[in-house]
């Protein structure tokens, strides 16, 4: 047994090397649990010499005296509970009553053991606090009639006793740290005490006192009042220590550090000859044979034979020995121009790759086969940085993947999502302790090439905070007339970037910074429609899951329908990432039935509620029964979403408007435009203009716990006004999107393709646009908007006639 233990400092704990049992502290837990158990009223009482055990305090002890042995044997085939009592004089081999403490500790034996020497050591800790009332037998060993010793607890609000129990932990520390003979490690024991009841019993124990001042500890009711005098004691414990420590270092004789540092240096050179050699000349020995493969410039070639020969001349027991190893070793990882890949130029294949690795996207295929053809003819990449724009899982990280299979080049990907420090782009100076490069020149040199396929993956998430701001030091990169050369604070040096392809990717234009905006080509990557979306399961989703799942590709199949059934009724997205996830888990399902040997059950329509729950798509029109509800197109980050505007009037004294639904200041000046629109021109609506003095007017838009802002529900908002106060039914199954102006005009929005595609999904057959946003329609590919009617409007009158019904609502 080895026990880690100075009678004048702390016991950190007792280690069994038999089977490396480790005793752990003691928790509040533990604490509550020793005090909720029932004592026995009659205990066999240990007594000890030199020593006094505190509740929760775990302690070895060595049994030698036949009664002791006796009770420990008997205990130890029962309940394994004893009475633990000092021995008022340490001398007396066989104690009486009247020698013994009436106040003890109830003990559990944890672990009793046999020692190589005869003796039994017995592993015991501390439970809860007695009083002996008398001793009833002295033969074979002493047994006594006990009451509980509780003391009453502090109440949690007592900052007194709060800054009591904060200065033992402190002092406790000190004494820790300023002891020669006590383990660093017990610190790490303070650390670890949470409840100030065990910190003053186990501080109680291992303070350095006699067996009497512990003893007193141990009778002491009141928490508080131990707490008090446990700081007397290790307060008096810490002025000794100091005052030992200085006499100490007053008498100790000092070795001069540099003939310290000579003999160690000496020694170590001895010993480094006898094992073959000096092992960091050897080191920089190989760092000189890579810089003669290396090819590089003059420039480079010079800073290398520089820092080389700063390196050899440099102690290699300096902190800055590995700060200059480091820079001389990315200096031979970097891939510099020579370190290149050649290019496949060959648009047909890279058209191939494309076509096989993503389905649809055919106008973002070809910007990028128009961006390879002008590298090809230019054979540089002076050209704008491509940034790809569009809703999370419509493929935006994969399409770079699949441009650096095309060219033959390497790939590489570094996420931007988070970044907030400088440095991270630009590297730390070397002057730092812990200097690296930035990861830009990383990622280079983990790639190993000068020319690789570049992803800046969620540029539009960069933050920034006091280190910097990220998004300013990627002007440098991302601008192709400066990027040949970036500079990196830890290489100190120009490093060119041009022939590297950086392909950026986000999902919001708007947080981006303008000037890097503006160093970027915008290629949007749209949503997917539901008979793309089939066609990526059939041809991507399906067979990746089923390699994943361990099935064969008889074994998973899905038919158009179903498939079309899953898009519509359990995801509502523009890219394919959730039903991705509903295939993996209808795969899952496929497994788990052959795994059990029984046959591949049949996917359908019905069996889908089983596997993946009920439908839950909510983004579905709900009718025009009911006048002031309209149905609007959004734009959000995750693709396009229809919303609904309602109106209600309530007659009131005091007319006023209301608005909810977490709307944003945008949204809120929309709706007041299109209600003072229509106080200005009454006739429109054929209503009397006292009609507004008398109701008030309440808009909602619903899912209040989503901010929503921006001017495109303009018109929405006019339509479901005017359809309140005139009754009048709006249209079945008609969504709008547009901006209005106080003059009556109809103004352009963004975000059209999203927004048909959730009008599709929604089940909307008629879209009212502005008149200038026909452009955007014309763009669109004849497939996406089948089975759609647009009503293009240049006036607030003309959104009215094509909106509302003559029908009125009963």
């Amino acid at each position: 047994m080895t026990e880690y233990n100075d009678n004048k400092g702390l016991q950190l704990r007792t280690l069994i090397e038999d089977d490396t049992d480790f005793i752990p502290l003691l928790t509040p837990d533990d604490e509550e649990n020793f005090e909720a158990e029932k004592m026995p009223d009659i205990l066999p009482i240990l007594p000890l010499r030199n020593m006094v055990l505190f509740p929760g305090v775990v302690i070895p002890i060595t049994v030698g005296r036949d009664k002791s042995i006796n009770l420990i044997k008997d205990a130890n085939l029962g309940n394994k509970i004893i009475g633990v009592v000092a021995q008022k004089n340490d001398q007396i081999e066989d104690p009486a009553f009247e020698d013994l403490h009436t106040v003890g500790t109830v003990a559990n034996i944890v672990k009793v053991l046999k020692m190589p020497d005869g003796n039994t050591t017995v592993i015991i800790q501390g439970k809860k606090r007695f009083k002996v009332t008398n001793f009833i037998q002295s033969e074979p060993y002493h047994k006594a009639n006990v009451v509980p010793f509780n003391d009453p607890k502090p109440l949690r609000t007592d900052k007194e006793f709060e800054a009591i129990i904060s200065n033992i932990k402190e002092v406790s520390h000190q004494i820790v740290k300023k002891s020669p003979n006590i383990p660093s490690d017990a610190g790490f024991a303070l650390n670890n005490i949470e409840g100030p009841n065990f910190l003053i019993n186990f501080v109680s124990s291992n303070m350095n006192s006699t067996t009497e001042e512990k003893q007193l500890m141990l009778e002491i009711a009141d928490l508080k009042t131990r707490a008090m005098k446990l700081l007397e004691y290790l307060n008096k414990d810490l002025q000794m220590l100091e005052l030992r420590n200085q006499i100490t270092d007053k008498t100790k004789q000092d070795i001069d550090k540099q003939q310290r540092e000579y003999f160690l240096n000496q020694q170590m050179k001895t010993i480094q000859e006898e094992l073959g050699g000096n092992n960091f000349e050897q080191e920089i020995v190989e760092l000189k044979e890579r810089g003669k493969n290396k090819k590089w410039s003059k420039q480079v070639q010079e800073v290398f034979e520089k820092n080389i020969s700063k390196l050899q001349r440099m102690n290699p027991n300096a902190a800055e020995y590995a700060i200059q190893t480091n820079y001389v070793e990315l200096l031979l990882d970097l891939p510099w121009q020579e370190e290149a890949t050649s290019d496949n130029f060959d648009l047909k294949h890279a058209q191939t790759i494309l076509d096989e690795d993503h389905f649809g996207l055919d106008k973002v295929k070809d910007r990028i086969i128009e961006h390879l053809a002008v590298l090809k003819l230019k054979k540089n990449l002076k050209s704008p940085i491509i940034c790809l724009y569009g809703p999370p899982g419509v493929g935006k990280t994969s399409l770079g993947k699949s441009i650096a299979k095309a060219l033959g080049r390497k790939y590489v990907r570094m996420s931007l999502g988070g970044l907030k420090d400088e440095s991270e782009i630009r590297g730390h100076r070397k002057t730092y302790i812990g200097a690296m490069p930035g990861r830009i020149l990383q990622n280079l040199k983990k790639v190993q090439s000068s020319n690789p396929v570049f992803i800046l993956d969620e540029i539009d998430k960069v933050g920034n905070d006091f280190h910097g701001d990220p998004s300013s030091a990627l002007l440098e990169v991302l601008d192709p007339e400066q990027n040949s050369n970036f500079y990196d604070n830890f290489l100190e040096m120009d490093y060119d970037l041009s022939k590297v392809m950086f392909i950026a990717t986000c999902n919001n234009l708007n947080t981006i910074q303008p000037a890097l905006r503006d160093r970027m080509e915008i290629i949007e990557v749209n949503g997917y429609t539901v008979e793309e979306k089939i066609e990526i399961a059939k041809q991507h989703l399906i067979p990746k899951q089923t390699e994943e799942t361990g099935l064969k590709k008889t074994q998973l199949k899905l038919s158009d329908k179903v498939i079309e059934y899953i898009i519509d009724n359990y995801t509502g997205e523009s890219g394919v990432r959730g039903l991705e996830k509903k295939i993996s888990k209808i795969a899952r399902y496929t497994a788990v039935s052959i795994a059990k040997n029984e046959a591949s059950p049949k996917i359908d329509e019905g069996s889908l509620n089983k596997i993946l729950g009920p439908a839950h798509v909510k983004d579905k029109y709900q009718g025009n029964d009911i006048a002031g509800v309209v149905t609007g197109l959004a734009w959000t980050q995750v693709g396009g979403d229809i919303l609904f505007i309602e109106t209600s009037l309530s007659k009131s004294k005091n007319a006023k408007l209301t608005l909810t639904g977490n709307l944003g200041d945008v949204m809120k000046e929309s709706a007041t435009l299109a209600l003072e629109y229509i106080k200005a021109h009454p006739h429109i609506l054929d209503v009397k203009p006292e009609v507004f003095e008398e109701y008030s007017i309440h808009i909602h838009v619903p899912e209040g716990a989503t901010p929503k802002d921006g001017p495109s529900a303009g018109i929405a908002m006019l339509t479901s006004l005017a359809s309140a106060f005139t009754k009048r039914k709006v249209k079945k199954a008609l969504a709008m999107t547009g901006e209005i102006t106080l003059r009556g005009k109809v103004l352009p929005v963004g975000g059209i393709k999203e927004k048909i595609l959730a009008a599709k999904r929604a089940g909307i057959k008629e879209i009212i646009l502005c008149a200038d946003n026909k452009k955007d329609i014309e763009d669109i590919k004849p497939h996406y908007l089948k089975g759609l009617q647009f009503h293009y409007v240049s006036r607030m009158e003309e959104v009215l006639d094509a909106a509302l019904l003559k029908e009125k609502v009963k």
